[in-house]
């Protein structure tokens, strides 16, 4: 493992491993460097494999790669197989120990859950529009367990001095819950806000039952050295954030 990549800082079980990738690692070059993990950005398909070669011997078994639509569907890992193809959707969990669950993200939010008993993990891919959807809602439900016995870990995304929306977004939050305002806070224009993921998260999370989450700190716009932002640079890579049970 990269020395630069990052173990997420959560109480979770011994038999609950978790980590998210940096820049860094990889052979990828140019807005890609180094270590795209993404094959839908225009990288070369070479590099994004070798990429993922070295992200696969950190692994006990080959990711279940998502086709990531903004959407709301949960796959189960557990299914999927070694190498099970890519099935469209934005969160994955899983219950057999080896089955690793991912989610690519440039600027979205990761989740990465776990329950106390070290059961059940997964991983959900939050931009706004899975948040506004119930993304994270859905993965709790699917876990299959009651949400007072799980932790949730943000990982990095972009944060509140970034984030610019405009009107349109802040009314679908608010018009849900009127305590998502605090996650808005004047823009630099007439109509548009700056809006804080992470706090929208933990809301969506608290509504949902679960009130053991951790993370949340880390702005992917704010630090090109390390991480990978699309509303920074437009073209660029693709980070991983990934959870698995160990046998």
């Amino acid at each position: 493992m990269s020395p630069d990549w990052i173990e997420p800082d959560w109480p979770a079980p011994v038999r609950v491993r978790a980590l998210a990738t940096t820049r860094h690692g990889g052979v990828s070059v140019g807005p890609y460097a180094s270590m795209n993990l993404g094959t839908h950005v225009g990288d070369s398909p070479q590099a994004v494999a070798q990429n993922r070669a070295v992200l696969r011997a950190c692994l006990p078994a080959e990711p279940l790669w998502l086709d990531q639509v903004h959407g709301i569907n949960v796959a189960d890992a557990s299914a999927a197989g070694d190498g099970g193809g890519v099935i469209r959707a934005d969160a994955a969990v899983a219950t057999r120990p080896g089955a690793v669950c991912v989610v690519m993200t440039a600027d979205c939010l990761p989740v990465l859950f776990c329950d106390d008993a070290g059961t059940v993990v997964a991983a959900a891919h939050a931009g706004w529009r899975g948040l506004a959807a119930g993304v994270l809602d859905a993965t709790v439900v699917r876990m299959g367990v009651v949400p007072e016995r799980i932790l949730a870990w943000l990982g990095p995304a972009i944060g509140p001095r970034a984030f610019e929306v405009g009107d349109d977004v802040r009314q679908v939050f608010v018009t849900a819950d009127p305590v998502a305002a605090r996650a808005f806070m004047p823009g630099d224009k007439p109509g548009k806000w700056f809006a804080d993921l992470f706090l929208l998260a933990r809301l969506r999370l608290r509504s949902a039952g679960v009130e053991r989450v951790f993370g949340g700190d880390v702005c992917t716009y704010a630090d090109p050295l390390r991480y990978f932002s699309y509303r920074r640079d437009g073209v660029t890579g693709r980070l991983a954030s990934l959870v698995w049970l160990s046998a």
